[in-house]
């Protein structure tokens, strides 16, 4: 640990800084979200379900606390492995790991690799256990099954990189699934960078539904996708599985004549207002083996004369308008905001290991820290803060300045007495506790 004996400030030469202030920690709250993990068995399922083929005879660190322990860390908003050198000693990191120090960044990598598709499928395994108990405290009786890729940049030469012409850019394809309802990050699958969209989708997406109908028979499913997940086995699926479904199509001319010709055949009265419609239609495509509903969004912008058309396919029943179907999907916009907070909030897409395998055990570890996250947000934060994106939860609850004093057999954390949001602090831990 790089140390600082001690720095005079110049705006006021009586200020001293220095880092030897003994057992203090800024990241307390993360002693919520281990409270929380104890409450749902977040770090106990992924211990009984987790199972690596680990050759060493002797060791200080299991594979079950450095799970943890990376997690943790990803949570609080360190991703870089390297942070653990930083943290070894730190009071609360210590006590949420159970360990006298934490496991270093060679540590960590070793642990990686001590992953194989199937160390991987059992975290997929143990992320289904544990929304499947999250499923049934809320009794939910309906699933959105959203359904993206998105990109993640390389550089160097890294496994399975490829340029993918649609970002323009060098790197992996991930296939991920949300639950539109609750957010839960449901499924991701690393996959190289010049895959297509819907490579893969159906094997995909089919062991989900499949869990689904025969856990939760009494759960409403259905699936959300754009124009690249617009493919005949996903819609054969669905209907097979009795698994509703809205995608949307891609044009061609066809579809672009069956709209116009369901347009108004007079002109506007008056071209400085907007227009929008929306008609249904049974079409068949070459690829169909039968014919499908289709709905069409037709919208003419103030002040231009042409109709730009959308389309969508969808097995919906009659009991919905063609509106509330186009409304339904462009709910999916949602997602991007999961996206984008994985990313940016628990480095979804940091893909920095020569090792394709090694980068997809990162983003598995990413995906977790995620859940659990979202979890205690939407199960014990007050309702007005269950949309609060990991940056504020940071802020509020995690980044709080604590003194470690010890008395006896009792560890006492002593929180900064000026934390400014302390009543949400306290808040929050109260709602999981009762």
């Amino acid at each position: 640990m790089a140390t600082l004996p001690q720095l005079t400030l110049d705006f006021n030469r009586q200020i001293k800084l220095s880092n030897d202030g003994g057992e203090l920690s800024s990241d307390t709250g993360e002693f919520l979200f281990r409270e929380f993990d104890e409450k749902v068995g977040f770090s106990s399922t992924l211990a009984q379900f987790l199972n690596l083929k680990d050759n060493r005879r002797y060791y200080v660190h299991s594979n079950e606390n450095l799970l943890r322990q990376k997690i943790y860390q990803i949570i609080a908003g360190y991703t870089e492995d390297d942070a653990a050198d930083q943290l070894t000693k730190d009071p609360v990191f210590t006590r949420i790991i159970g360990t006298d120090a934490l496991a270093s960044q060679p540590s960590l990598s070793r642990f990686f690799r001590r992953f194989d598709n199937q160390s991987i499928e059992q975290l997929n395994q143990a992320n289904q256990e544990l929304i499947d108990k999250v499923h049934q405290f809320r009794e939910s009786k309906s699933l959105i099954f959203d359904l993206d890729s998105t990109h993640s940049d390389t550089y160097g030469d890294q496994e399975a990189a490829a340029y993918n012409a649609h970002y323009g850019t060098v790197g992996f394809h991930p296939l991920v699934a949300f639950d539109g309802v609750t957010g839960d990050f449901l499924k991701a699958k690393l996959r190289p960078g010049n895959v297509y969209t819907s490579n893969g989708v159906v094997e995909f997406i089919q062991p989900l539904i499949e869990h689904y109908n025969e856990k939760f028979p009494e759960t409403t499913s259905f699936i959300r996708g754009d124009s690249g997940f617009a493919v005949p086995a996903l819609y054969d699926l669905c209907e097979k599985e009795s698994v509703y479904y809205v995608i949307r199509l891609k044009s061609n001319a066809n579809l672009q004549r069956i709209a116009d010709e369901l347009l108004p055949s007079s002109l506007p009265s008056d071209v400085t207002k907007a227009e929008c419609y929306y008609e249904e239609t049974i079409y068949q495509a070459k690829s169909w083996a039968k014919p499908r509903k289709v709905i069409i969004k037709s919208v003419r912008l103030a002040g231009e004369l042409i109709f730009s058309h959308s389309f969508f396919v969808t097995n919906l029943v009659d009991v919905f308008s063609p509106k509330d179907i186009v409304l339904s999907y462009q709910k999916r916009g949602t997602m991007e905001n999961y996206i984008k907070e994985t990313k940016n909030g628990f480095s979804f897409d940091k893909m920095n290991s020569h090792s394709f395998q090694v980068n997809e055990v990162k983003m598995m570890l990413s995906l977790l820290a995620y859940n659990l996250t979202n979890w205690l947000r939407t199960l014990c934060f007050p309702e007005e803060q269950k949309n609060m994106q990991i940056d504020t939860i940071r802020t509020r609850i995690i980044k709080v300045a604590s003194k470690l004093v010890t008395s006896g057999r009792s560890l006492y954390f002593k929180l900064s007495s000026s934390f400014v949001y302390q009543e949400f602090f306290w808040k929050v831990l109260q709602r999981f506790r009762s």
